[in-house]
């Protein structure tokens, strides 16, 4: 490995947020576990989160007891206008921010009663982050940028074949600069998959995209999800997304006001908007 990746690498596991993590999975034999006829408790649950924040004088709640769950393996869509709460609950269940009160589990972990190491150890091997600006290190080729991530990793997907998986083997020595905003979205997408994470957060992934660009990005996010059984949490603003979810959290001034199961989840190459 050359010596500026090796900085590059120290860099990021220097300034990692973190926690442990880890996983109980409930299925045995291919079956969820059943206790009194009910599924075990949910992959994730939020029990009454609250989130505070001081803006000068004044108090914001950007959360205001938020209860939901989702289950492992699920594609959810988190749903709601700009300013609802909607990225501040992917923080809060990346490990990325604290609650004020409340509890949030995932896997049979209570992350929100773990400190600030193992918080780190949490999101640098357990949670993958998509973003809506991509944030790759421009003096990286694609297939280092995605090495980097699998770097401090305990169990990493091979850099080469996660690109491969998202399109991009032709494409691999290029820099961010050299690729479009799709394929460096896709990049994004195969950094976060190659630390083999068990849930994948994607803060408005086709935001900066245009419109069939953004589709090919959440057609990509929907077969991750069901070929690789990794749960993925969306957030958005489109309404039209939700038809490709298992489930939509709707979220409107920090508050859950409606949260609807998806027998029948939409191909995205059918959604129109």
């Amino acid at each position: 490995m050359n010596i500026w990746l090796k900085v590059s690498r120290c860099l990021l596991t220097a300034l990692a947020h973190p926690a442990t993590l880890y996983l109980v999975r409930m299925i045995l034999s291919g079956e969820s576990v059943i206790r009194k006829g009910k599924t075990c408790v949910s992959y994730i649950s939020f029990e009454d989160v609250t989130k505070e924040y001081q803006m000068g004088g004044e108090k914001v709640l950007a959360a205001n007891g938020v209860s939901f769950e989702m289950e492992q393996g699920e594609l959810a869509v988190v749903l709601g206008p700009s300013g609802a709460g909607k990225t501040t609950i992917l923080n809060l269940l990346g490990g990325m921010d604290k609650v004020t009160s409340g509890k949030i589990v995932v896997g049979g972990k209570e992350i929100t009663g773990l400190s600030g190491r193992e918080l780190t150890e949490y999101r640098r091997l357990d949670v993958g982050f998509v973003f809506q600006f991509y944030n790759l290190m421009p003096n990286l080729t694609a297939l280092e940028n995605v090495e980097l991530a699998s770097e401090i990793c305990e169990n990493p997907l091979d850099a080469s074949e996660t690109l491969a998986h998202v399109g991009l083997s032709e494409r691999m020595d290029n820099f961010p600069a050299q690729l479009s905003g799709g394929e460096q979205q896709r990049v994004s997408i195969a950094r976060a998959l190659a630390k083999n994470p068990k849930i994948l957060l994607c803060d408005e992934p086709t935001g900066a995209l245009d419109y069939n660009t953004g589709k090919t990005i959440l057609k990509l996010l929907q077969d991750t999800c069901r070929s690789m059984g990794k749960t993925v949490i969306v957030i958005t603003h489109n309404q039209a997304i939700t038809a490709m979810a298992d489930r939509v959290i709707h979220i409107k001034s920090g508050t859950v006001t409606d949260m609807a199961l998806n027998p029948n989840p939409t191909p995205v190459e059918r959604i129109e908007w």
